[in-house]
């Protein structure tokens, strides 16, 4: 039977192309709303949800990408909530004239607490005034207390009163001992005072707090060590200052203070708030052995974090779920629907707007739509994280008004990101420039044997490029399999070992169906000195490998990347943009030669917002791109060759690189078997 010959086709240069119709920019300017929260539809779900639900459990995470519009999306989503005033308290605290270490908390309605306080504040000084004058101290204060009995009838005040009064049966025989300049310093002119830490008298909404910096003494409260009424020693922290409504804070800046995490818990848990002194490890407090008494608080908790945070919390911590029932995912893209597209221009144009940066032209919003299709890595979605697109903007707006414009047009969006580049890709040139003198070795022509070169992405901050990377690999007859020298190096992750593996798979499955798989083959990066993890480049190291075992040679001009399973089907990886500018790049910098290109899959195609100079590269035939579905494929276009078919015997006709690479297996094979002998 002939081998059959198919040709993997190139991407042509409209299909490599992708911007975003003027036309349709400009009738989406036409109705430029304030939308709010936009492509986030279940997480705005979820946090309604969570702020109607006033059950015990029901506090919220909120996770998903910084940038996202999480914060802002609690802020908005709350205001319903707030406007719900029943559930707001005024708290104090008092003297505990039997345990003075343990202060008393007491709870009014809003603006009542004030009232009381103030009153307690005219009482005291009242009192002091008494002992001043030395008039019979007993009988003028206890009318001073019925006079307060009369004012306050909530029941809580009634036994803090008959208390007080007998206190001052206690206190009377000292008090008539003072002189005036004693009574005046002495600690009974604050014993009877109110210390209001929670006031709500002018307010009309339930707070909502935003804890930036999360530590036991800004959550929880503080103790001044220097206060000798206890009671007034007491600061609040913002957990007391949102009672009644909702506190939010950043959950890993919570997770890296000590102890803070179980305090947490420990205040869920009980609903109720123990203002404490100094922090130990476990988040248990003491000073001076003062121990308030728990002010009951109603406060709904929402911890904003990353996805990363919220795995951890749920795998490690059992209570999590229990405590936190409501999850808000905030996704990092949505599709790229005419309704999304306009809502995105109505955000662009309203920040540009509001920030007095210049107006944006049709096509800058053009620009800046490619821009967010480049940054969620689609052209089927848009970027969420709109502060990354804002930052886009005040550049573009820089760059223009430097350009004495009156503007932003497209090319001042394309010139912001230029000079992003540019600024950032001092590595990216270094590499090419050691290409170019000879320090590092790759060839960018020719054919070679066993060699690929493979596609990476290197970050470095914010900023991350695609460079080329040398893949070899050698076999030789033997039963050690496929050795990933990067993991004997302790240079390789956990997913590269997989991907390893699974090539073993492929050539069992693929050629080793009538005799066993009989090989030692070594595999490596090249010049790579830092950790390999990942599976994009497991397609690369697949060539490496068949051409270095069907001794068939393959091109250097072919840049690759892909995943691959054990039955030969070509998977999508990310960075697709990077790595085909980051060779393309390269291939500038030594000489392009018409040739050169790169092999991706071809699920990838829809993730390709390209840089206009490759497009126009691609347009001209001076660089190439081919989208493949199969290890077979893409073996073609490496080695020239075509991948032939099993006859009805099963076997691989000769002049392909199948029947190659089958033949060299078994003559491996037959040499493990002859030194045996």
């Amino acid at each position: 039977m002939t081998a059959m010959v198919t040709t993997v086709k190139e991407l042509p240069y409209e299909e490599a192309c992708f911007d975003f119709d003027l036309e349709m920019i400009h009738e989406c300017r036409k109705n430029v709303s304030d939308e709010g929260i936009i492509g986030q539809p279940r997480a705005i779900r979820s946090l309604a949800m969570g702020f109607a639900l006033e059950k015990a459990g029901y506090n919220i995470f909120v996770s998903g990408n910084t940038g996202s519009g999480r914060l802002e999306a609690v802020k908005q989503m709350a205001e319903k909530a707030r406007m719900d005033i029943s559930h707001v308290k005024d708290i104090a605290y008092v003297c505990n004239f039997t345990q003075s270490d343990s202060p008393l908390a007491l709870t009014f309605s809003p603006g009542k607490g004030q009232e009381f306080a103030d009153a307690m504040e005219i009482f005291s000084r009242k009192l002091v005034q008494l002992a001043v004058e030395k008039t019979n101290f007993l009988e003028a204060s206890s009318k001073l207390v019925e006079s307060l009995e009369k004012q306050f009838q909530d029941k809580q005040i009634v036994v803090f009163l008959k208390h007080l009064k007998d206190d001052l049966i206690r206190q009377e025989p000292r008090i008539n001992t003072l002189n005036e300049e004693k009574i005046l310093k002495d600690p009974i002119t604050g014993r009877y005072r109110v210390n209001l830490l929670v006031n709500h008298a002018d307010t009309t909404l339930r707070p909502l707090v935003i804890e930036s910096h999360p530590t036991f003494s800004n959550l929880f409260g503080s103790v001044d060590a220097h206060q000798s009424n206890y009671h007034l020693a007491l600061h609040a922290g913002s957990l007391l200052e949102a009672a009644g409504g909702f506190i939010v804070i950043n959950a890993e800046e919570l997770l890296a203070e000590t102890g803070l995490w179980d305090a947490l818990k420990r205040y869920l848990d009980s609903n109720a708030l123990a203002l404490e002194g100094k922090c130990f490890p476990k988040g248990e407090m003491r000073s001076g052995g003062i121990r308030p008494q728990m002010a009951p608080i109603s406060v709904k908790v929402i911890l904003i974090g990353s996805e990363d945070t919220f795995d951890t919390l749920t795998e490690h911590d059992e209570r999590f779920l229990g405590l936190f029932k409501i999850s808000a995912q905030f996704d990092y893209s949505m599709a790229a629907t005419a309704e999304n597209i306009a809502k995105t221009i109505s955000v662009l144009t309203r920040y540009a707007e509001k920030n007095n940066l210049l107006p944006l032209s049709d096509d800058a919003l053009s620009q800046m739509l490619r821009y967010s299709a480049w940054f969620s890595e689609s052209r089927n979605e848009l970027a969420t994280q709109f502060s990354q697109l804002f930052d886009v903007l005040i550049e573009a707006d820089y760059w223009a008004r430097a350009a004495g414009k009156d503007s932003i047009d497209g090319a001042m969006i394309l010139k912001a990101n230029d000079e992003r580049s540019y600024i950032s890709g001092i590595s990216e040139s270094r590499i090419n420039d050691e290409i170019l003198n000879g320090e590092m070795i790759i060839s960018l022509t020719g054919s070679k044997t066993g060699v690929v070169n493979g596609l990476a992405v290197m970050d470095r901050g914010a900023a991350s490029f695609g460079t080329p990377t040398v893949i070899s690999a050698t076999v030789a007859p033997g039963n050690e399999g496929i050795v990933n020298i990067e993991h004997e190096a302790g240079l390789s992750g956990e997913i590269h070992d997989k991907g390893l593996l699974i090539l073993e798979g492929y050539l069992r499955k693929h050629y080793a169906r009538t005799f066993p798989l009989s090989i030692y083959a070594g595999i490596a990066f090249e010049q790579s000195y830092a950790e390999v993890d990942g599976d994009s480049a497991s397609s690369s190291e697949l060539y490496a490998l068949l051409s270095a075992i069907g001794e068939l040679p393959i091109r250097q001009e072919i840049a690759v990347t892909g995943s691959v399973n054990q039955m030969g089907m070509i998977q999508p990886v990310g960075g697709i943009n990077e790595k085909i500018e980051g060779f393309f790049r390269t291939c500038q910098a030594t000489g392009l030669t018409g040739k050169q290109g790169v092999i991706i899959p071809y699920q990838n195609v829809k993730n390709l917002i390209l840089p206009y100079e490759i497009l126009d590269a691609i347009k001209n035939h001076t660089f190439h791109i081919y989208p493949i579905k199969t290890i077979d494929e893409g073996m073609q276009v490496l080695s020239g060759r075509p991948p032939g078919k099993r006859n009805t015997k099963g076997n691989f006709t000769p002049d392909n690189f199948n029947y190659s690479i089958e033949d060299r297996l078994r003559k491996m094979y037959q040499a493990v078997v002859a030194t045996r002998g």
